[in-house]
């Protein structure tokens, strides 16, 4: 399994919609509002990275209220 990590911005007062959104998506593992300049932060877990490049701009990129992303790919889990 392939893990990455996807920084969001949102439109204002969209967080909680498009959080809502992002869950019911089968990649999206958690959905975390934060602090900074990102407004959410999504764990998604994905077989391969080629499913990775599908989902993202296929799934997350679809979604209304998102203003950009930035994405983290995660090469190894200590714990």
């Amino acid at each position: 399994m392939r893990f990455a990590y996807i920084l969001i911005k949102v439109e204002r007062g969209k967080v909680r919609e498009v959080a809502n959104r992002l869950i019911e998506l089968e990649e999206v593992s958690e959905v975390h509002s934060i602090s900074g300049p990102h407004d959410l932060i999504a764990k998604v877990m994905v077989p391969t990275y080629d499913a990775l490049g599908e989902a993202i701009p296929d799934k997350v990129h679809a979604i209304p209220g998102i203003r950009e992303t930035e994405t983290r790919i995660v090469f190894n889990v200590f714990k």
